[in-house]
């Protein structure tokens, strides 16, 4: 095969101070994995480490060994620093706190 066929794909890191969205030109056959590694990301930045941050293409999970498809966009996801769940329930615990009403009137006759 002399002639692969190649079409552009988008590797995305966001910090809350940064974000970076990197064209790159990709042979048929590339992976999710391999995309990070030619992006030239994992220099720019040294916090990301693919043994922990779940990568996904346009916001849906994906493993590192997923084959891309032309205009993918492939995402580097940091981790969380809170538990979702948890945060629902505090969340849900001070809406109900705020809606109920004061007690003590009673209905006058």
């Amino acid at each position: 095969m002399a002639n692969r066929q190649k079409f552009q794909v988008e590797v995305a890191y966001a910090r809350p101070d940064v974000q970076v969205i990197i064209p790159l030109e990709v042979e048929a056959g590339t992976t999710l994995a391999e995309a990070i590694h030619v992006s030239g990301i994992l220099e720019q930045f040294p916090e990301i480490d693919l043994a922990k941050n779940k990568v996904g293409i346009f916001g849906k999970l994906a493993k590192p060994e997923t084959v891309l498809r032309e205009k993918d966009r492939v995402e580097i996801y940091r981790p969380l620093i809170a538990d979702p769940k948890e945060s629902r329930r505090k969340r849900a615990a001070k809406k109900e706190k705020s809606v109920q009403a004061p007690a003590g009137r009673g209905a006058e006759s």
